[in-house]
């Protein structure tokens, strides 16, 4: 007993045709992974990088001591 395909055979052989005819690099082909490998590690290296830079300022004035 065989499962039917989630996408006709047809289609999925065009969009591998398609995909593998793109000259990029291989985890930026697709609609959105502009976003997800670009845009949210940069991201997130910006906000690392701002918050350490707070710290070693607020170390070196001295703001938010307990004591």
């Amino acid at each position: 007993m065989t499962e039917t395909p989630f996408v006709p055979r047809e289609r999925l052989f065009k969009q591998q045709q398609y995909f593998q005819s793109i000259h990029r690099h291989t985890y930026l082909k697709g609609r959105y992974d502009k976003i997800t490998s670009v845009a949210i590690p940069l991201a997130l290296a910006v906000s690392t990088g701002f918050l350490i830079l707070r710290g070693c300022y607020d170390m070196a004035l001295g703001i938010g001591k307990k004591a």
